[in-house]
């Protein structure tokens, strides 16, 4: 078993997290691994346990997963330097959250003529009241058409979409209808805080680039690399001599 790939991660994984463990497992606290847990089970809701079960976690092993990468999230922020030059060119592509509502049709004429409602009571009253008459959208229309919050990072709705979406002011609303591969939106900006100062942002900004850099696998692989040479791993089995071969030198993995 302890020859075989998936013996050889499970390996690799048991001395990772050993290694930073010791070197940021004060940072990650049972608070912290708590919070995280809670988040998911908020997002499943009732269904929370028959996820973990189709996953084959339980609550301890699910919790021990989150510990992990929260530790593995510790080693990145601590490996990345994060410059001037690095906020600046984020900030660029920053947009802050903001949540919309939207109405969707399949036809541009149609969307024109709600518009042209819109324009006699543009109240989100009015639009969330349209919103579950005319939209196609099935899964949201029943709740006026609004969106979950998103900002620049979101990768789940159409960039045209987007775009159209960070331009409106809180309380405006598309005066033309917005194409995309779904149809043609009507979009409401329920919430917009506007983008203000890069100095009120830095927190986003670094969470940004940082979230930006995990999604990297060559750049973790040197994150990863860096942390098991700084571990000094001593393996005195021979069959798992090699077990650390992908990150660091036989010689620094090799038994003494």
């Amino acid at each position: 078993m302890k020859k075989t790939s998936s013996g050889k991660q499970v390996l690799q994984e048991m001395i990772l997290n050993k290694i930073l463990d010791k070197e940021y497992g004060d940072k990650v606290t049972d608070k912290k691994v708590d919070a995280e847990y809670n988040k998911y089970k908020k997002q499943y809701g009732s269904s929370f346990s028959t996820v973990l079960a189709q996953n084959n976690y339980t609550k301890s092993s699910f919790k021990k997963n989150i510990r992990s990468s929260l530790l593995l999230h510790e080693a990145l922020v601590a490996n990345t330097k994060i410059t001037d030059k690095m906020l600046k060119a984020q900030w660029k592509e920053y947009e802050p959250k903001i949540t919309v509502a939207h109405i969707l049709v399949a036809k541009k004429s149609d969307a024109e003529a709600i518009i042209n409602e819109l324009k006699k009571d543009g109240s989100y009253k009015n639009f969330a009241k349209l919103a579950k008459e005319k939209s196609t959208d099935t899964g949201t229309k029943s709740n006026g058409g609004k969106l979950s919050a998103f900002d620049n990072t979101d990768t789940s709705l159409d960039s045209t979409f987007k775009k159209a979406a960070f331009k409106l002011k809180q309380g405006t609303f598309t005066t033309e209808p917005v194409k995309t591969s779904y149809g043609y939106h009507i979009i409401y900006s329920v919430k917009n805080p506007g983008k203000g100062k890069m100095s009120d942002h830095k927190k986003e900004l670094k969470d940004q680039i940082i979230n930006a850099k995990a999604s990297d696998s060559s750049y973790m692989q040197k994150i990863l690399s860096k942390e098991f040479k700084n571990g000094n791993v001593s393996i005195k089995d021979n069959d798992l001599k090699d077990v650390l071969s992908d990150y660091v030198s036989s010689s620094s993995s090799s038994s003494k």
